[in-house]
């Protein structure tokens, strides 16, 4: 609060304050103003005036009055309700007496709705953002406008399935602010019957196109002879055009998110027709640009960049203020409604999205299934697709609403003869197990801060219940840890469930540390360690991954021809997945990386970037906290990773040669993966990364680690978590 009399510039004097409200039985007012003047008056920068219980943390929580940004009550747009600014006119029904200004500025609208959708998908608030549109506050008023009121009810009705498929998912982002209505009227009557509105508008406008069609190829027909949207017989092409186009992606929109919604999947056959329809009425929509923007008026356009329409008009009938006290559980942010060309973009990567799922083949098989949604979340999905992908992964406690989660683990443990059975699922175990891999896939659908934060935090559910399944095992049949001919089917079935539970645990804290990338929380002094755990995690994955291979092939054999000698061998005569494979790839990068690092950091003194407010060993907790709680891996330390860096010289780094090791593996895996596009494109990423490196390597070699003048640098031009050494000499 800052004010100074001698400052201001001269002019009229102010006129006297409002009266004060006479006193009742609720209070006494009293007049503050000379108060306020004299503190203005007095107070000096950084000062406020203050009651004697305030405090610092008071202030923290405390409101800024007549701050827009803060004081959701504060009036800006003059209107103290809807009725008001609609008796100003500024929603008028219809919205213009001219006809084909009429359906000009509806187009505008509908497109303007357009854009406020796609703001609202991106975390803002439905009152800020589609309900700021006072047609859609009141939608009796349009009821006489066909086609402004068709539109609106179809997009009323999306938006609240959009908001129950979030609302289940629990995906929407920390605020929750996406789900939250305020009151709005969501639910109208009549809603439900918004697809048969919009078809018989929908088969009116296609009616005059056709007959404008036929007038211009029979030349005969006069525009009396059927019901015009417009007055201007030229244009009436292009407006029927314009109109059709934005009224069917809407109805096949509404399609996507129905069909979506069906349990078990069944409707995602059909949903994937309409994703390929609005593709194409999205297509249609930004054909029409060019013919909305000639027929505008010039002087009113704004620019491309930042207008929320095809035509480049503002829209009536809008006023972003006006639901701003309904935001009284925060302040009112201030929000930038998504250009009309950034809503066009943002619906086409939603609708791949979503296309992505559709086509999943609902395999019950758990790897296939995680492996899917992390290729899926490569793409950084939005909120609703997320959501989309969540809910039919996760239904009524089950993988798709038709699998036990406990089925799905007897198929992982290859045992397909305890399917079903009862005694198996009331496992404590198994039910625990079942309701940690259903909080993996609902974490694995989250954005990727979330993500991270979660998975960390679920490795030590996923840790303790190792420990006790370990513990459980030795009481139950001592310290045989072997496959064993002769061993029962709850002896098997405790191994390979201890096996299993393991892998997945190191798959979580492999995802864990690898998203650490993503988010870049890594600084390049903190590579070389990073690297190191992820080397440490990665064999500790493939290890039990091949243990669980061993079992599952164990299974088979028994349950083939019986041999007296059919363990005999197993070992050495079992062939492991290419997934090993590729996973020994990571390995060698990983290792190859951290010993490179450490050897550079020994030899040249680079990338040790010492902290006044953390040391090396604090920087190792913060990353690996979650990790070390869980004891992921047993009796790894900070002291570890020094004593693994302090042993790393250049010359071991050339003598390995990790990065060549991976050359020779990767000719094979090709072969492997012939019909997986994404995991060659994989591949081809992974050879980059070792090629270069290779490179780098040699040079550092020959050039020498300690030399002064050599500049050493990391880059992730060629992968997103493994990074390429650029050499340079100053």
């Amino acid at each position: 609060m800052e004010a100074s009399s001698s400052s201001s510039p001269a002019g009229p004097a102010p006129g006297p304050p409002p009266s004060i409200p006479p006193s009742g039985d609720q209070g006494v007012w009293a007049d503050v103003s000379p108060l306020i003047a004299a503190a203005c008056a007095d107070l000096q920068d950084g000062e406020l005036v203050h009651g004697e219980n305030f405090s610092l943390f008071a202030a923290m929580s405390a409101l800024e009055i007549m701050d827009p940004k803060m004081d959701s009550g504060i009036e800006r747009s003059g209107y103290y309700s809807i009725d008001e600014a609609i008796e100003d006119g500024i929603a008028p029904v219809p919205l213009s007496l001219d006809r084909t200004l009429d359906i000009q500025r509806t187009l505008d609208v509908i497109d303007h709705l357009f854009s406020c959708e796609a703001t609202w998908h991106k975390g803002h608030t439905l009152a800020q953002t589609v309900f700021t549109c006072i047609y859609l506050m009141k939608m009796e008023r349009i009821s006489s406008h066909a086609v402004l009121n068709s539109f609106c009810r179809i997009l009323r009705a999306t938006c609240n399935s959009v908001i129950s498929v979030v609302s289940t998912a629990r995906t929407h982002e920390e605020e929750d602010l996406f789900t939250m209505s305020f009151g709005l009227p969501l639910n109208g009557e009549g809603d439900d019957k918004c697809l048969s509105v919009l078809n018989s508008v929908e088969e009116t406008i296609s009616r005059q196109l056709r007959a404008c069609k036929s007038q211009a190829l029979s030349k005969k027909k006069t525009l009396e002879e059927f019901e015009s949207l417009q007055d201007n017989p030229e244009l009436e092409e292009g407006y029927c055009r314009a109109l059709l186009c934005r009224l069917r992606f809407r109805k096949h929109f509404h399609h996507v998110v129905t069909c979506m919604r069906k349990p078990q999947g069944r409707g995602l056959d059909l949903a994937r027709k309409h994703v390929t329809s609005c593709l194409a009425e999205l297509s249609s929509m930004l054909k029409s640009q060019e013919f909305l923007k000639s027929q505008s008026d010039i002087t009113s356009q704004k620019g491309d960049e930042s207008c929320t329409t095809a035509s480049g008009c503002c829209p009536i009938g809008f006023d972003v203020s006006l639901n701003s006290r309904l935001l009284s559980p925060a302040p009112p942010r201030a929000v930038q409604i998504l250009a009309w060309s950034d809503a066009i973009r943002y619906f086409e990567k939603l609708l791949h999205d979503l296309d992505i799922i559709c086509a999943l083949s609902l395999d019950p098989v758990l790897e296939n299934v995680l492996h899917f949604i992390a290729q899926f979340q490569k793409s950084v999905p939005d909120l609703v697709p997320r959501a989309f992908l969540q809910t039919l992964l996760v239904q009524d406690g089950k993988l798709y609403g038709r699998d036990l989660f406990c089925d799905v683990i007897s198929r992982a443990l290859s045992l397909p003869d305890i399917i079903g059975d009862k005694e198996f699922q009331s496992n404590e175990f198994v039910v625990q197990l079942g309701q940690l891999v259903t909080n993996l896939l609902k974490i694995l659908c989250t954005n990727t801060a979330w993500q991270r934060r979660k998975l960390g935090k679920s490795l030590q559910d996923w840790s303790t219940i190792s420990i006790q399944l370990e513990l459980a095992l030795k009481r139950e049949f001592g310290e045989t840890r072997n496959v064993l001919a002769d061993e029962n089917m709850c002896m098997r079935v405790s191994k390979q469930l201890l096996v299993w539970s393991q892998e997945h645990t190191y798959w979580i804290a492999s995802r864990f540390l690898i998203l650490g990338f993503e988010l870049d929380l890594y600084s390049p002094s903190e590579y070389c360690m990073v690297y190191w755990y992820m080397h440490v995690v990665f064999i500790k994955l493939i290890e039990k991954m091949q243990l669980r291979i061993l079992a599952s092939n164990e299974n088979s054999r028994r349950k083939g021809k019986k041999k007296k000698d059919h363990s005999k061998d197993s070992v050495r005569d079992t062939p492991f997945p290419s997934s090993c494979l590729l996973l020994q790839c990571y390995v060698l990068l990983s290792e190859g990386l951290s010993m490179l690092l450490a050897a550079l950091r020994k030899e040249s003194k680079s990338f040790q970037s010492p902290s006044i407010f953390n040391t090396e060993q604090e920087r190792f907790m913060q990353h690996f906290d979650l990790l070390q709680k869980a004891q992921i891996p047993e009796c790894i330390t900070y002291y570890s990773f020094k004593e693994a860096a302090a042993q790393a010289h250049m010359a071991d780094v050339m003598k390995y040669n990790f990065f060549k090791e991976i050359q020779k593996i990767i000719p094979s895996l090709k072969g492997s993966f012939a019909s997986e596009p994404e995991k060659l494109a994989e591949l081809r990423q992974i050879e980059q990364v070792a090629e270069h490196n290779r490179i780098a390597l040699n040079i550092i070699n020959h050039v020498g680690a300690s030399d002064p003048k050599l500049r050493v640098s990391f880059e992730f031009t060629h992968h997103p978590h493994f990074a390429v050494a650029v050499v340079k000499r100053s």
